[in-house]
């Protein structure tokens, strides 16, 4: 068991967006209204709506990712949160209001014992039922999780691989980010973790609330088809490599 606590708990919040519009604002502000939190990113992966205008107005510092895809914009996030180096830990979201920045404090409390503390939404009474995660959704993340789980037996718990919700010591993405292909489309969060483990890394899961989005999902959950398909690629990538 590790205890290692951050010498500064200050906190970069690193937020993905793709027409997000509706939701953007609202997220950068609820997060930049944390104590801990030092500064807010946002990347817009191409988005066409007033998504960067809207994040920027709201006081976030903002990019353009042109290379299309959630596994870039994740990455580009990544890796400017890590280039500016105000604190020890990186806030990993994404700017659909579907997270809330009072679940910080949860996260900072496991930290001490971890690289990544992973955000899992798999705990009922801690997540509204009208939210895009349909009980398709909420079985097959968990059955992948035990997946996960089950290939690196003893290091780890895990329930959520598809959660977007993490938050990561910046020496340790350091180390991570040049192992990650961000060619990796909507799998990415599954594909992280699993990356993580195999360098070595410590992963513990948190406990967060789970809400609405605000506006349309454009992700891997927009039905179950598709999130059945997303899935998959990820199941094939825990097994035959990604």
């Amino acid at each position: 068991m590790r205890y290692d606590p951050v010498p500064d708990p200050g906190l970069i919040v690193a937020l993905t967006a793709y027409n997000d519009e509706e939701s953007i604002a609202g997220a950068v502000k609820d997060f930049r209204n944390h104590p801990l939190v030092r500064s807010v990113i946002v990347v817009s992966n191409n988005s066409t709506d007033a998504t960067f205008e809207r994040a920027q107005a709201a006081g976030a510092i903002t990019f353009n990712e042109t290379a299309q895809g959630y596994g870039q914009c994740v990455h580009r996030c990544l890796r400017e949160a890590v280039n500016l180096q105000d604190t020890g830990l990186v806030v990993m979201c994404e700017g659909d209001s579907t997270f809330r920045a009072y679940d910080l404090d949860k996260f900072i409390a496991y930290t001490p014992h971890a690289d990544i503390v992973n955000g899992t939404r798999i705990v009922e009474g801690l997540r509204q039922h009208s939210t895009q995660l349909s009980t398709f959704m909420y079985y097959g993340n968990l059955f992948v999780g035990k997946l996960l789980e089950a290939k690196y037996l003893g290091r780890s718990t895990l329930t959520d691989v598809g959660t977007t919700y993490k938050v990561c010591r910046s020496e340790s993405l350091r180390r991570l980010l040049p192992k990650l292909d961000p060619r990796i489309n909507l799998e990415f969060n599954a594909y992280f973790l699993d990356t993580a483990l195999r360098e070595g890394l410590t992963v513990i899961e948190c406990p967060i609330t789970f809400h609405p989005r605000v506006g349309q999902s454009k992700g891997g959950n927009t039905d179950n088809w598709r999130a059945l398909h997303v899935g998959c690629r990820m199941i094939k990538g825990l097994l035959t490599g990604w």
